[in-house]
C-alpha cells in the first residue's frame, strides 16, 4: 500500500481523534474511511468550475468561492490559489465531522459554486470564501451588493495573503464594501466564541503552504518577520462576525494538501480543519 493511499484510509479517523485531543496512539482506521469517503486525492472524473445557478441551492450546504477583480497594484496570486481541492475537502470534512447536509453531484463529489460579488446569486449562500485577496478589488456595483450581503447576515471569508502591501490594497479594497468609520477591524481574541464553536481551535499555529514548510520550523511563506498569524475580523453592531481576516496564514493549504504529508497533515490539517469547520458552522447559525 502506497503512503499516499494509506493516508487517505487513514484520513476520517485522524481527523475525528485529533480534533477530539485524544491521544495519537489510539489512532486506527475509521468506518468513514472504510465507507470510502474521498480527500485529498483525485476526483471522479475531470473537474468543472461552475458558475452558481439557482438550482445549485437544494437546501444542503454550498461551498461559495468568490471570483474578484486583481488589480496589478496589489500583491497575491489569484482568486483561485488552492480552488478547487480546498473547497471540495473542507466540505467533506464538514459533513464527516458534523450532521451538516452537503449537497453532492453525481459523482457523489460536494457542489462547489463560483460566485461574483455583484451576483444576486450571493444572498443564497450562508458562507463565501476568497483566497490571495491581496490584489482583488470591487467595482461600485459589486461594493453595493457585497455590503447588501454582508448586512443582512453573510458571512465572507478572506485567507492567505501575506505582508503588508497585501493586507493594506485588501483592507483599502474592503473598505468601499464597509467604511472603516462604521466599521473597524478587530483581532479575534483566543477565548472568542470562533475559536470554540464545535472544536477548539484556540492553539491553531500559523500554516504555512506546503511549499514553503521546511519540515521543522519554518511556518511562514516570505520574511521571519511575518511569523505570527492575523486572525481579525469586521463585526456588525450585534458583535456577529461579517468579514473573517486570515492573514499571515494559509488556511486553503492546509485543506488542499491534506494528504501530501502525514506530518504536515497532523501539524497542520488537523487544527486547520478544526478551524475551518468552526468558521463554517458559525457563519451557518449567526
Amino acid at each position: 500500500m502506497t503512503k499516499c493511499s494509506f493516508l487517505h484510509k487513514l484520513l476520517g479517523m485522524r481527523l475525528r481523534i485529533a480534533l477530539a485531543f485524544v491521544a495519537a496512539a489510539v489512532l486506527a482506521v475509521s468506518a468513514v474511511a472504510a465507507q470510502g469517503r474521498r480527500g485529498g486525492g483525485a476526483m471522479n472524473g475531470a473537474f468543472r468550475a461552475r458558475w452558481a445557478e439557482p438550482e445549485d441551492f437544494d437546501g444542503g450546504f454550498q461551498f461559495c468561492r468568490m471570483v474578484t477583480r486583481q488589480s496589478p497594484q496589489g500583491d497575491s496570486n489569484s482568486w483561485d490559489v488552492d480552488y478547487p481541492r480546498a473547497d471540495i475537502n473542507l466540505s467533506i470534512r464538514l459533513s464527516e465531522l458534523t450532521r451538516t447536509p452537503v449537497s453532492m453531484d453525481q459523482n457523489e463529489d460536494p457542489k462547489i459554486i463560483l460566485v461574483n460579488p455583484a451576483t444576486p446569486l450571493l444572498f443564497r449562500c450562508p458562507f463565501v470564501m476568497m483566497t490571495e485577496p491581496g490584489n482583488a478589488y470591487f467595482t461600485t456595483e459589486e461594493a453595493a451588493t457585497l455590503r447588501s450581503y454582508l448586512q443582512r447576515g453573510g458571512f465572507l471569508w478572506a485567507d492567505d495573503y501575506w505582508g503588508e502591501r497585501a493586507w493594506e490594497f485588501f483592507e483599502n479594497s474592503i473598505r468601499q464594501v464597509l467604511p472603516s468609520a462604521t466599521y473597524p477591524i478587530v483581532d479575534l481574541p483566543r477565548d472568542h466564541l470562533l475559536f470554540h464553536q464545535m472544536l477548539d481551535a484556540s492553539k491553531v499555529p500559523q500554516i504555512p503552504g506546503i511549499g514553503y514548510w521546511d519540515g521543522r520550523d519554518r511556518t511562514w511563506e516570505r520574511s521571519p518577520r511575518e511569523n505570527v498569524p492575523h486572525i481579525r475580523a469586521i463585526l456588525d453592531d450585534r458583535g456577529r462576525i461579517m468579514v473573517l481576516f486570515t492573514h499571515d496564514t494559509d488556511f486553503g493549504d492546509s485543506y488542499e494538501q491534506e494528504a501530501a504529508n502525514p506530518e504536515y497533515f497532523m501539524k497542520f490539517s488537523v487544527p486547520g480543519y478544526a478551524f475551518g469547520i468552526n468558521v463554517l458552522i458559525y457563519a451557518m447559525t449567526h
